[in-house]
């Protein structure tokens, strides 16, 4: 749920979480229960906070979207050609009479 800012005429400003379908409704002031109106306020705790941790911050929202696995990045499979890791392993079959056959491959072409 997210935290959003309410206004209330007799007691100010106040932050409360609530749905995020129901947040721009009016929320009850938790002084005096009066319906308060959400606000946009400027985020003090982002202004104020250290810049390394504002940056740990936003850049875990970005991978909580689209995460990137450390191990998983920049890998590349077997014989991709870039010369890192084993070369690929053909699927090629031989058969009795000498004849290769390639399995998932083209069964259209002939093999000589």
């Amino acid at each position: 749920m997210p935290l959003y800012d309410y206004r209330c005429p007799k007691h100010g400003l106040f932050e409360e979480l609530v749905p995020g379908a129901a947040g721009s409704e009016r929320h009850p002031c938790p002084g005096c229960g009066a319906p308060a109106a959400r606000v946009i306020a400027t985020p003090h705790a982002l202004l104020d906070m250290d810049p390394g941790r504002r940056d740990a911050l936003a850049r875990n929202e970005r991978s909580r979207h689209e995460p990137r696995v450390h191990a998983q990045h920049g890998s590349h499979r077997p014989g991709c050609g870039c010369g890192s890791g084993a070369p690929a392993r053909s699927r090629a079959q031989q058969l009795a009479d000498g004849s290769r056959t390639f399995p998932a491959r083209r069964p259209w072409m002939i093999g000589h």
